[in-house]
């Protein structure tokens, strides 16, 4: 039997951004603060040596009813096929977990500032960790047609 335990967060999102519209991305800049309650002044020591760095979220602003445990059409675009919702990277998820590759700007402190992360002002911030080569794919990515569609204005 597997262990029960929390999540928290462990910062929040500050943005420009306060409605989660799903293009346009690559130009929002920011900044992860994070919380001293939880961690300590040096855990974010060292991540400044980083080029990029995944940041895992919460979708909070989505409530229970519209929350996705079966298949849709993509943003409900008719000529995208039905799909799973776990082949699908929207907010609607069963545990609304959200995750993204972002550049990193800076680190200062207890402030972390990004490009790229696709969060609005707000959103918990549940765990971030450095993107190293050695866990990116090794071999060519795979995926339907109506994938990079869906992503032609999503950065």
């Amino acid at each position: 039997m597997a262990a029960e335990y929390t999540i928290q967060a462990i910062g929040t999102v500050q943005c420009g951004r306060s409605e989660a519209v799903d293009d346009h991305w690559e130009s929002e800049e920011s900044t992860i603060v994070l919380d001293g309650q939880i961690l300590g002044d040096s855990a974010a020591d060292g991540l400044d040596s980083f080029s990029h760095i995944e940041v895992i979220f919460v979708f909070d602003q989505v409530t229970e009813g519209e929350v996705i445990f079966d298949a849709r059409r993509p943003r409900g675009n008719e000529s995208w096929p039905l799909v799973g919702i776990l082949a699908q990277r929207g907010k609607n998820r069963p545990n609304r977990l959200g995750a993204t590759i972002c550049e990193l700007v800076s680190v200062q402190e207890n402030r972390i500032t990004v490009s790229g992360l696709d969060a609005i002002d707000g959103t918990p911030v549940v765990d971030i960790k450095p993107v190293m080569s050695g866990f990116l794919p090794r071999r060519a990515i795979v995926e339907p047609d109506w994938a990079r569609e869906i992503m032609a204005d999503y950065w």
